[in-house]
């Protein structure tokens, strides 16, 4: 086999296993793999179709990510968040994204601002369409070109260690009608607020923005818990 064969295998079975990776975070999101559950990888290979060295690849990159956890001989399972934990990652990211807005209400040109506008209008159309999935993808593009406009690597790295492990908190924030409605508001503000190259203000409402989000799931997460210790009661 000639290098430029190898490379192009290389990059094929790189590319396969980004693929595979990011399918899994989105059936961990929306709970097709539920917290704590078990990987089936006999499973996950045959409804993928896909051998088990690119999956094993993907559940490396999930573990990095913690949204997986693997123990020795006993394969991989779907990492459970606890209510202490989330709420530590939440001060983080809002500290994080806060210094994102504040770094790009003055890095960012004007045509990447623009950019930002329109894709925060195409976001509130999936919302206008009350189609929760597409708008989480387009939030998730949203939170991350603040992260990029901020021009800080440093911040960029830290955040992409850490966004992840909320992700399925977030998709799920989105089913609160009342959280959703808000958050739509809040991108607005924020759209104006970098548009006016006004940091401090930009920061101000992506950092309450996100602590309500957080606020949002934990709440969730206590209804739930309620509601299971009241099933169990009543048995």
């Amino acid at each position: 086999m000639n290098q430029s064969v190898r490379l192009t295998h290389s990059v094929r079975r790189r590319l396969l296993h980004e693929d595979v990776a990011e399918h899994l975070r989105t059936m961990i999101t929306e709970e097709t793999l539920a917290e704590g559950s078990r990987v089936d990888e006999v499973e996950l290979c045959a409804l993928l179709d896909i051998s088990r060295t690119p999956l094993r690849e993907a559940l490396k990159v999930l573990q990095s990510e913690g949204l997986i956890s693997i123990e020795p001989h006993r394969g991989a399972r779907v990492t459970a968040m606890n209510e202490a934990e989330l709420n530590e990652l939440f001060d983080v990211l809002a500290g994080l994204e806060r210094l994102a807005a504040e770094l790009a209400a003055t890095r960012a040109s004007d045509a990447e601002l623009e950019a930002f506008r329109l894709l925060n209008l195409e976001m509130e159309a999936r919302y206008r369409a009350r189609d929760p999935r597409a708008y989480f993808a387009l939030n998730l593009q949203v939170h991350q070109q603040v992260i990029d406009l901020s021009g800080n690597r440093q911040l960029q790295r830290v955040h992409s260690l850490l966004s992840g492990r909320t992700r399925r908190g977030r998709y799920f924030s989105t089913l609160s009608d009342a959280h959703w409605d808000e958050s739509v508001q809040e991108h607005r503000a924020l759209v104006g607020a970098l548009l006016a190259r006004d940091g401090k203000q930009a920061g101000r409402i992506l950092f309450d923005h996100v602590n309500k989000t957080g606020d949002t799931i934990l709440g969730m997460m206590q209804q739930t818990r309620t509601g299971q210790g009241r099933r169990t009661a009543e048995r």
